[in-house]
């Protein structure tokens, strides 16, 4: 048997492929996503509106297997919005239970770059709270909108269209 992980937490996986017990092909596979909620000092958040399909967003994406969930969010700003940010605090975890896809969304500051569009972006514009929610799929929005509230991190999963009530 060999351990993996770090800390308190390990994996131990047999030569037989059992993990925990359990059949390795049988535990669950998720998608991790790294999004950056980039908040200006005047209020207004950063959105991008996606070459592929036309929905407003915040900038974000897959998480590489190599990289740091913050490299991730760095790389991904950059890339969408031609912005450079500083990560600051984990905000929230969203779970899309259809997809699989859990999202680590982080609060960022610009600290340099120009705007600019990408092959995946149309449009990169600073919204108000109430443009956010006017433009974005509330899946979307209330990930922007909690990254505001300062009560994070905020644990939240949905369909893909509608968030779930939060117990």
């Amino acid at each position: 048997m060999s351990p993996q992980g770090h800390g308190n937490s390990r994996i131990v996986t047999r030569q037989d492929g059992l993990i925990a017990g359990r059949d390795a092909s049988s535990t669950p596979r998720h998608s991790v996503s790294v999004a950056g909620v980039v908040v200006r000092d005047d209020g207004r958040l950063l959105a991008i509106r996606q070459a592929d399909n036309g929905t407003w967003e915040l900038p974000g994406g897959v998480l590489e297997i190599s990289e740091t969930p913050e490299d991730g969010v760095r790389r991904e700003v950059l890339e969408e919005t031609g912005l450079d940010v500083d990560v600051a605090e984990l905000t929230g975890v969203y779970k899309n239970v259809t997809l699989g896809v859990v999202a680590l969304v982080f609060r960022c500051k610009a600290t340099g770059g120009a705007e600019r569009t990408s092959d995946e972006t149309t449009a990169v514009q600073w919204l108000t709270p109430e443009e956010v929610s006017e433009r974005m799929s509330e899946v979307y929005a209330i990930r922007l909108l909690d990254a505001l509230d300062g009560h994070g991190p905020h644990v939240r999963s949905h369909d893909g269209r509608q968030p779930f009530p939060v117990r």
